[in-house]
C-alpha cells in the first residue's frame, strides 16, 4: 500500500474539458477529452507548460451517480474558453496524498488506501479529488499523484 500524507496545496490551473460520466467509463471517456484539450493547446504555445495531464473529480452525493470529471492539462496562466476547452483549477488547502508507481490498473489501490488512511485517521474527505499523471515511454504513466481535499 502507498504511503499517505498530508500537505497544503496551492491551486493549479489547466486547460480542461467537463464530461459528466459514471465512474466505469472513465476509461473511455478521458482519451478524447485530453486530444481536443491538446488540440486547443497546440494553437496557444503561450499556454505551455509541465504539460503534465490532470482529472479533476467532482464527487457526486452518491456514489452511484454520474461523476463530473475535468480532464486536463496543466498551464502556467488563465486562459478564456474555446469550445469546450475552459480555463479550471484545482483547489487549495490541505489533502490526503498518495503516490501510484506504475501501470493504472492498480490506481484503485491507491484512491482506497486514501479513503482507509482517512477513516483510521480521522480526516473527512471532501467533494474533490485529482490524480496528476507524469507519462513515460509507454501506455502508463510512470508516476500518478492522487490528491483528495479534506473537510
Amino acid at each position: 500500500m502507498p504511503e499517505v500524507t498530508i500537505e497544503t496545496v496551492a491551486a493549479q490551473l489547466f486547460a480542461a474539458v467537463t464530461q459528466r460520466v459514471q465512474i466505469k467509463d472513465i476509461p473511455k471517456a478521458w482519451e478524447p477529452a485530453i486530444y481536443q484539450v491538446k488540440a486547443f493547446l497546440a494553437d496557444r504555445p503561450d499556454l505551455s507548460g509541465d504539460g503534465r495531464q490532470v482529472f479533476l473529480y467532482h464527487h457526486p452525493t452518491q456514489r452511484d451517480q454520474p461523476m463530473e470529471i475535468d480532464f486536463g492539462i496543466e498551464v502556467p496562466s488563465s486562459f478564456e474558453p474555446v469550445g469546450k476547452v475552459k480555463c479550471v483549477s484545482t483547489p487549495e488547502g490541505r489533502v490526503a496524498v498518495a503516490t501510484h508507481l506504475g501501470p493504472l490498473n492498480g490506481l484503485p489501490q491507491t484512491h482506497m488506501a486514501i479513503h482507509q488512511w482517512c477513516a483510521a485517521n480521522g480526516h473527512g474527505i471532501g467533494g474533490f479529488s485529482w490524480e496528476t499523471y507524469e507519462w513515460g515511454d509507454g501506455a502508463d504513466p510512470i508516476r500518478t499523484v492522487v490528491r483528495y481535499a479534506l473537510l
